[in-house]
């Protein structure tokens, strides 16, 4: 009888690709699957699960938190795999070394940042960031005018050239920088489809927002993908839609069966997080959303901020600071189903746009556990998967537990994995397949963050194991365990 390293035992046993859903013995050695079984196993190490629900770890497309402490907080809330892929990093390779130096307790990968790599060319900046290095100048005028042809040609060279080096595509922040020319990011979209690869797009203006804009943010998008053949990864579609999210899926729906390759994501919040200079925050243009300055607080303050001089000075003394955006009441049932709409489009995948942790009190030690008290960023952080499992599975029920499972698994492991054959064993419980998997109780999973208190992990998700190891056990944070491994093209 063969003996595996842990053996998962009596879970009810969800694989999205293949339709399971019934109790197994899961049997893991190496890392690896190596046994879905209906009849016992034995193991070195065997965990009974009594029934509870066990399924791939979730894969967030979409996390700006790629430090332990953000680790730990998404690990709490079912993730097994955090990629950076909508700001990206440039260059990727100094990204992954930092994080291989490190180490990770979950799975990390970069797409190359098309954002931080124009600010290098046209800010003259050192090349070489990340988010926190983009927010730092998010400001910048220079950086967001159009550009000729052979400013346009180095930065498609930098990309290039972090393409080569396994990026898992580029990451397109159009929507900070909204009146670039649109031939510009149709030369990106091209790049990528060359590459086989995908762009992920923080879609600028819509019309509706912007009747000047160059080109409605959606319509860029589908466009983009029509006259390239790229697939473009459409992000957080319903912060950047608000209540016009009908016509922009509607859009995405038409060039799907055109033959097209648009994917979707979204998070089940109604305020979006960004840095505070961000150029559609400006306040003589906030209406065009339906905002006001009082719609935004910033990050570890109380309360919103009081009036436009308010903004204004923020924008001018720390415009790197994050700020809460507050788009939709979620109270409100009738603003809450703008958001669910989004998620329940058809293949939409759930991420959670999670951010950088704050510390009031300044620089904490980087692995201590439990997070400091002073510690804030956005609920969507600690709680997305929670959150979505407990309002649209068990409240609403907008989509059914499989469903929502495939929408936090095999969804994104799919958009990334077309290029990247890695992911292709990532969100499925079969043998063969990656041991990153999360277990959780389907009645009782929540999330705890609130707009308050916002560093508070999920409770409900029982353990999380990353490539065979033991994250989370028994909903404790595993302190010694960094088995997260990269993921590149």
């Amino acid at each position: 009888m063969t003996a595996y390293d842990l053996v998962l035992a009596n879970g009810r046993a969800i694989d999205p690709e293949t339709g399971l859903d019934a109790v197994r013995d899961i049997g893991i050695t190496g890392g690896v699957i190596r046994a879905v079984s209906p009849t016992p196993l034995t193991g070195t190490t065997r965990v009974d699960l009594g029934g509870l629900v066990v399924c791939p770890g979730f894969i967030d497309l979409h996390s700006h938190t790629m430090d332990v402490a953000g680790h730990r907080l998404q690990a709490l809330d079912g993730v097994t795999t955090v990629l950076e892929l909508e700001a990206g990093a440039y260059p990727v390779g100094a990204a992954y070394h930092k994080a291989a130096q490190q180490g990770r307790p979950l799975n990390y990968g970069f797409a190359t940042s098309w954002g931080i790599a124009r600010m290098a060319v046209l800010l003259g900046l050192e090349a070489g960031g990340d988010i926190e290095e983009f927010l730092a100048h998010i400001g910048h005028e220079d950086w967001q005018r159009p550009a000729a042809r052979p400013v346009v040609d180095r930065i498609l060279a930098m990309l290039e050239g972090d393409l080569a080096d396994g990026a898992l595509g580029i990451g397109v922040l159009v929507g900070y920088a909204p009146r670039v020319d649109p031939s510009e990011y149709l030369a990106v979209a091209a790049l990528a489809a060359r590459h086989n690869l995908p762009t992920y797009t923080h879609a600028r203006e819509l019309v509706e927002q912007d009747p000047t804009t160059p080109i409605d943010g959606a319509e860029e998008v589908v466009r983009a993908a029509a006259e390239t053949g790229a697939h473009m990864h459409y992000c957080h579609v319903n912060s950047t839609s608000i209540r016009h999210v009908d016509r922009v899926l509607g859009l995405v729906e038409k060039v799907r069966a055109e033959g097209s390759r648009v994917t979707t994501e979204a998070y089940p919040y109604g305020a979006g997080m960004t840095g505070v200079g961000a150029a559609f925050l400006a306040p003589e243009i906030l209406h065009r959303r339906g905002l006001t300055a009082h719609s935004i607080g910033l990050l570890g303050a109380e309360g919103r901020l009081a009036d436009e001089e308010a903004l204004r000075a923020a924008r001018r003394d720390t415009p790197g600071a994050a700020a809460f955006v507050h788009l939709l009441d979620e109270d409100d049932p009738a603003a809450f189903d703008y958001i669910q709409r989004a998620l329940a489009f058809p293949d939409a995948a759930v991420a959670t746009d999670a951010v950088p942790l704050l510390w009031r009190s300044g620089a904490p030690d980087p692995l201590a556990w439990p997070l400091a008290p002073d510690a804030v960023t956005h609920p969507r952080t600690a709680g997305t998967y929670g959150r979505t499992l407990r309002r649209l599975v068990r409240e609403n029920a907008v989509l059914g537990l499989q469903e929502a499972i495939r929408r936090c698994t095999l969804v994104p492991a799919d958009v990334v994995g077309s290029g990247v054959p890695a992911m292709l064993r990532k969100g499925r419980v079969q043998v063969g397949c990656d041991a990153d998997l999360t277990v959780f109780d389907p009645e009782t999973v929540t999330d705890r963050a609130t707009y308050t208190d916002t560093a508070q992990g999920s409770s409900g998700f029982v353990h999380v194991v990353v490539a065979g190891d033991f994250v989370v056990r028994d909903s404790e944070i595993v302190t010694t365990a960094f088995p997260g491994r990269p993921v590149r093209a």
